[in-house]
């Protein structure tokens, strides 16, 4: 089997159900930013020796896929989609925030992204997620997107910022503070 059709070389790609649509629509740009996330989060993966970090991001990955499917399919095929996020995947997201900050690695203050590598990728997953989300939005102004997707996309953002800085906590390494206001001296150590 080749890994090539030649369908894609007009321009157009196939979508869950069966339509072709250009690959400049707003649910194909969506796609393929969650695809760049999870590539993302790949590369976090293979830098985490932590196996429970590791299983967290493996679930986010496999949730990430599901939410791709349900982003391509358009509202008036999802009953053919039997695809759903885990019923409690925000709860889950929203206990790992709070235990991050029970541990004391969450301060108010702005950080520099960075740090060390893993921290670094998962500060560009923040913002790759952030652009998801943003053009979620988007596709959601042209045909709804179903607010769990919305929600989960919304809180992985945050929760790639903690992680990030629980990362350079676990790797004695400090999160550099941007400071918010004050003197041209704009970071603090």
């Amino acid at each position: 089997m080749k890994i090539y059709t030649r369908k894609g070389d007009s321009g157009m790609t196939g979508i869950h159900g069966g339509m072709r649509v250009s690959k400049t629509d707003a649910r194909i740009e969506a796609n393929g930013t969650l695809d760049e996330l999870n590539s993302v989060i790949g590369i976090v993966r293979s830098l985490i020796k932590d196996a429970d970090k590791d299983n967290t991001l493996r679930e986010i990955q496999v949730n990430l896929m599901t939410a791709m499917s349900i982003v391509a399919t358009p509202s008036e095929s999802r009953g053919i989609n039997p695809r759903r996020l885990p019923a409690d995947a925000v709860d889950v997201l929203e206990a790992k925030l709070d235990a991050i900050t029970e541990r004391g690695c969450m301060s108010q203050e702005f950080v520099l992204p960075g740090g060390c590598q893993a921290a670094a990728f998962l500060h560009q997953a923040r913002t790759v997620c952030r652009r998801a989300e943003r053009q979620l939005w988007r596709l959601n102004e042209e045909d709804k997107v179903e607010e769990e997707v919305l929600i989960y996309i919304n809180r992985l953002s945050d929760f790639f910022f903690a992680m990030a800085r629980e990362v350079n906590c676990d790797e004695g390494v400090d999160n550099e503070r941007w400071k918010r206001f004050g003197k041209a001296g704009l970071l603090e150590k």
